[in-house]
């Protein structure tokens, strides 16, 4: 790759991606505006905005390596992703009509309007956004360096830096704007990458010889054993169905119909996806099976592209990473807005505040997120151990909350608890992290079964639902300050 050329090209788009975010923005009066896109996205922005967050850094570079080390186990990200995406339109774009902000107020609706779960939760969400964050801003990094011959470090603060313009300017409004614009560059950068690839490799019947026969089985499950595959699609899937960015396309929705088929629409696409990264880590090994590090299977692939196609197919790479990120960071901020601000104050943020507030806390998610991102190399271990930690308790929160009326706090807290602790301990066991490949089906299972026991020994919940509801909106759109509503609900859990 001409370091010159790319470097160009990448100054060219990322101030496009700024003057887009500036211009769908121009019109933002309140900070649900900023944080939520006046809760009016169309069809076909929730639809581009939500493919181009999935096809992230986990299914774009580090699928790609996953395919270079094991062969068709690189299309296990995309499967359970679309799982994923697929049950999230089925059972949670109903939430919809309940107007939650965050998925923190969902989850305290479920168990009885709930303050503890509510902070509780909201920090958690706060801290997994935070980690995604992170790992985008590394696997951007990853392409830049590759591409620039840039320092590491520099190349996390470039990338850092170049999406934090866009979002502190646009907030929400940009995030869904530019991450279409970005769904439409990668998906085409990813399918000529696929095809130039083959061709390269000396076509499939090449890549075939070069693989491991095992690696070429169905989901390469005769080579990584049928427990860890599934483990790594249910990571993911798991991952969907908690991560407070894809609610955050719930919530801001235009109704329950669009947001349904746009997830229906954005889980057949991302199933088709799934076969790129595997097809480009497989060529690659074909090409050179020696690379040190998996995560630069995919660079190492544009590296015999002529210079523009391969400044196209980098910066499709770099769209995946950037638009996943950008999403985040205002995931982040809504939990950061609505519950981490009420939860020391007592109260929502000013209205003539909101917008200049959810700027500066976006600056503060950010710097965290490269704080993060300055300590790891490796996509696939940071995503899939940060999941297994943070998320499975918060999905079997979400599962037994939507559709067990009798759930309650203290299940909750249980199944929160559980799921770490699970993780903790299957991480601490180098022979069962083998067996398992992550913590996340037993920390699911775990989490589930103490928390239906916990819900089944403890009373039900105060408020009931309707109650709990009508609490939690009117503390959300209470500006005054005032703390009643906060302690009823506080007196509920």
């Amino acid at each position: 790759m001409n370091s010159p050329i790319f470097l160009v090209g990448f100054i060219i788009y990322a101030i496009a991606m700024i003057w887009l975010g500036w211009y769908v923005s121009r019109n933002q009066k309140s900070g649900e505006d900023f944080l939520l896109g006046g809760r009016s996205l169309p069809l076909f922005l929730t639809l581009g905005s939500t493919v181009a967050t999935m096809v992230g850094t986990g299914s774009s570079m580090g699928a790609v390596g996953f395919g270079y080390s094991n062969g068709w186990a690189g299309m296990l990200y995309g499967l359970g992703g679309a799982v994923g995406i697929l049950l999230v339109a089925w059972l949670f774009a109903p939430v919809r009509k309940l107007r939650f902000m965050t998925m923190s107020e969902e989850l305290s609706y479920y168990t009885g309007g709930s303050h503890l779960i509510k902070n509780i939760v909201g920090l958690m969400i706060f801290i997994a956004s935070i980690g995604w964050l992170g790992a985008h801003i590394l696997g951007g990094s990853l392409y830049l360096a590759w591409a620039t011959g840039l320092n590491l470090t520099v190349a996390k603060l470039i990338i850092a830096l170049a999406f934090a313009i866009y979002v502190i300017i646009g907030g929400y409004s940009a995030v869904v704007w530019t991450d279409t614009i970005q769904a439409l560059i990668l998906f085409f950068g990813f399918i000529l990458m696929a095809i130039l690839a083959v061709v390269h490799a000396g076509g499939w019947g090449a890549i075939e010889q070069a693989m491991d026969p095992a690696a070429l089985s169905l989901f390469a499950i005769d080579k990584m054993g049928a427990i860890p595959a599934l483990s790594l699609a249910m990571v993911i899937g798991v991952g969907v169905l908690a991560t407070p960015s894809y609610r955050q396309r719930i919530y801001s929705g235009k109704d329950v119909s669009s947001v349904r088929r746009s997830f229906v629409y954005t889980g057949v696409l991302y199933l088709f996806f799934s076969i790129l990264p595997a097809i480009i880590g497989m060529a690659a090994f074909a090409m050179n099976p020696e690379l040190a590090n998996s995560n630069y299977a995919f660079l190492f692939a544009t590296s015999f592209l002529p210079p523009f196609l391969g400044m196209i197919v980098l910066i499709a790479g770099l769209s995946a990473t950037m638009s996943s990120a950008s999403s985040d960071a205002i995931a982040a901020v809504a939990i950061m807005m609505r519950d981490l601000y009420t939860m020391v104050t007592g109260r929502m943020p000013p209205e003539n505040k909101a917008i200049r507030l959810s700027r500066l806390m976006l600056t503060l998610v950010i710097g965290l997120a490269l704080i993060f991102a300055l300590t790891s190399d490796d996509i696939i271990s940071y995503i899939t151990r940060m999941i297994s930690m943070l998320m499975s308790g918060l999905f079997v929160c979400s599962i037994l909350g939507r559709f067990w009326r009798r759930f309650n706090w203290q299940g909750a807290l249980t199944a929160l608890l559980g799921g770490m602790l699970t993780s903790i301990v299957i991480l601490a066991r180098a022979d069962w992290l083998a067996f398992w490949g992550n913590p996340c089906i037993p920390s699911v299972l775990v989490s589930l079964a103490s928390a239906v026991f916990v819900t089944a020994m403890t009373p039900a919940n105060k408020l009931s639902r309707e109650q709990a509801l009508e609490a939690i909106t009117r503390e959300r759109e209470d500006r005054s300050g005032s703390l009643a509503v906060a302690k009823t609900t506080r007196n509920a859990g």
